[in-house]
């Protein structure tokens, strides 16, 4: 509820001053907040509110109980760029006290290719007449938490934001791009010790960048796991004894310093250093920051985000020479099942994937991103990703997508054959992130483009962007290449899974709740006569606990697939009896079609994993790659245990 009420002030419809606005899922700490929160305009929290304070580092973000750390860090980045403040904030509102003020504010966001515009009321979540969630360091500036607002209506929920990427939130607020580091990867080989050099000192100055743990540092165990950081300030120093040091001037979103180490403020590090210097970079440490040396960075830390300057003109300069990108295209396209969600490049199905020509008229730097686009304005989910680099577990959002490049003589083109040739560029493996990168040097000359996600028939939107430094063209392939056919060869695909009582665990075809086990889509497009399927599932449990296990495959036409299973249609292939057996396989023969198989224990709420695999006949070479999945997203949420 609100403490007071003005009738003639703005009150946002679409997003309520209410527990809608709160919650998505009830599934984080917020949920302790229900039945405590009021709704309060800045005038009925502080005497004279304003935007912004007088003095900047008054403006810096302070983190509540909301685990937003990462869009905090990239809110610094617009204290950093005047134009880019501007325009996510758009100035000329009336505010608190001005003639006209309405208890309306407006502001923009980078979406999926746009800015869009999201406009919220002043109304703000407290607790005890105090704010709850972001706000300034300032206690009488309110920029902070009105943005937080926008960027929660964005979203669906405060909740909702509790989690995320650093990276994701930089290219929502620039509309530009953001590189991922993995720290812990390259820390102790040759490459970890050239990974600061990449960026000269004046990309230091101009860049974003932020740098997370993913467990808790020895230095500060209060950080606990997955929490963001900022880089303020990244400088050489020399020792008394003429040793170069690389020294970083950390922020924390929490508003206090929480670090130990020898570079504290009373660390043994200062006394190697001149008296007048180290009282100079002392100095200049603000509430919040601390100072930790190469060595203790590359220790403490995980990760490192690096976004790419913006300029005026909308221009984003690169962060590896410094040149400006001044040549900008994009183009959307989809994976769509059966038709062009081909998979890695480990599936014979590559091929159908969307391809697109670039062409560079002059050699130069280009920087290529895949943005999966998507309503994200949906509930997401709340629970951070668990680590784990090569996993194949399914993300929540994404799907584990990549990006492939390849030189071609275009007079000369020949599909199979440069597909199966090595690309000239790459997104690293297929990754579970909402946008990969990469950033290259390309001749003049004409080039394949390949987006793809790593499962076949995995679908979705998504967005290529194309920055460059020379002029270049963008456009879709719309001509396919015929391609010879070959038969005996079979692919494999296989789906981890969980049966998972009282939600995924729906037991036979008997009982009514079948349609909740899990489902795997199949596509068939190739029917040579004879087998051309074989289906195999085998459980995850012990042997002295093994459950009734098998699975049923339905033909599914468009948009029929819960009618079809809800109903008395029997299924096309049925693996039954259920078997008290570690692994049940089918081989069949069936028709190019759009199946769903529906794994199952005999009995309802009986937990267990299993695995799917799905042997398909084909009727051409698979491609010669041997891909492998990425990291999943690890997803940034930590919060101050005081602010609890």
């Amino acid at each position: 509820m609100e403490a007071e009420t003005d009738d003639a002030l703005f009150e946002d419809p679409d997003f309520a001053a209410d527990d809608s606005a709160l919650f998505a899922e009830h599934t984080t700490p917020l949920s302790r907040l229900v039945g405590s929160v009021t709704w309060l305009r800045p005038q009925h929290i502080c005497k004279h509110p304003r935007l912004f304070p007088d003095k900047l580092t008054d403006a810096y973000p302070k983190q509540g109980i909301l685990g937003d750390c990462w869009l905090l860090c990239a809110c610094t980045m617009l204290l950093k760029s005047r134009h880019l403040l501007e325009k996510v904030m758009p100035p000329g509102p009336s505010v608190w006290g001005e003639r006209g003020y309405c208890g309306e504010f407006q502001f923009r966001f980078w979406r999926n290719g746009r800015w869009v515009e999201v406009r919220v009321d002043d109304r703000l979540p407290c607790v005890n007449n105090t704010l709850c969630f972001s706000r300034c360091h300032s206690p009488a500036a309110f920029w902070v938490s009105l943005l937080e607002k926008a960027y929660a209506k964005l979203h669906g929920s405060y909740e909702s934001l509790w989690a995320g990427q650093v990276c994701e939130a930089v290219v929502d607020l620039s509309g530009g791009v953001a590189e991922r580091w993995s720290l812990k990867r390259t820390a102790d080989t040759l490459a970890g010790k050239i990974l600061f050099p990449k960026l000269s000192e004046a990309m230091r100055k101009r860049s974003y960048i932020s740098c997370c743990v993913h467990s808790a540092p020895a230095a500060t165990p209060e950080l606990g796991e997955f929490h963001a950081l900022s880089v303020m300030e990244w400088t050489d120093v020399k020792t008394s004894d003429g040793e170069e040091v690389q020294l970083l001037r950390i922020w924390n979103p929490w508003g206090r310093m929480s670090w130990g180490g020898a570079w504290t403020k009373s660390g043994t590090g200062w006394s190697s250093l001149d008296p007048s210097c180290s009282m100079e970079l002392l100095g200049r440490t603000k509430e919040g920051e601390f100072w930790v040396d190469e060595k203790e960075f590359l220790q403490e830390f995980d990760e490192l985000t690096v976004g790419y300057p913006v300029s005026e003109d909308g221009h984003l300069q690169s962060i590896y020479t410094g040149s400006f990108l001044k040549h900008s295209l994009q183009i959307g396209g989809r994976w769509v099942r059966g038709r062009s969600a081909g998979g890695c490049r480990n599936n014979s199905s590559y091929s159908s994937n969307p391809k697109f020509w670039l062409r560079v008229e002059e050699g130069g730097e280009v920087l290529l991103s895949l943005l999966q686009c998507g309503p994200w304005s949906v509930q997401r989910s709340c629970t951070p990703q668990p680590p784990g680099g090569g996993s194949t577990q399914q993300h929540p959002q994404y799907q584990a997508i990549a990006l492939h490049l390849w030189r071609v003589d275009k007079k000369r083109f020949n599909l199979m054959r440069t597909l199966n040739s090595t690309p000239c560029a790459s997104s690293r493996t297929h990754a579970y992130e909402r946008e990969v990168v990469m950033n290259t040097q390309l001749t003049a000359g004409f080039y394949l483009l390949v987006p793809s996600t790593f499962l076949q028939g995995a679908e979705g939107k998504f967005l290529l962007r194309v920055h460059s430094a020379c002029p270049t063209k963008l456009s879709e392939v719309k001509v396919s290449v015929q391609q010879d056919c070959v038969g005996g060869e079979w692919e494999s695909v296989s789906v981890c899974g969980r049966w998972a009582a009282g939600s995924t665990a729906g037991g036979g075809r008997n009982f009514s709740s079948h349609g909740q086990n899990p489902r795997v889509p199949l596509t068939v497009t190739y029917e040579p006569g004879g087998t051309n399927i074989i289906v195999t599932l085998r459980q995850h449990s012990p042997e002295n606990n093994l459950h009734a296990i098998g699975f049923h495959i339905y033909t599914v036409p468009d948009g029929e697939v819960d009618m079809v299973i809800s109903s008395a249609v029997c299924p096309v292939v049925s693996c039954v009896p259920h078997s008290h057996s570690q692994e049940v396989s089918v081989q069949c023969r069936l028709p190019p079609a759009d199946y769903t198989i529906l794994p199952s224990t005999y009995e309802p709420e009986h937990s267990a994993e299993y695995t799917l695999t799905i042997a398909r006949r084909i009727h051409r070479k698979v491609m010669s790659s041997q891909e492998r999945l990425g990291q999943v997203v690890q997803e940034i949420s930590h919060v101050s245990v005081m602010g609890l």
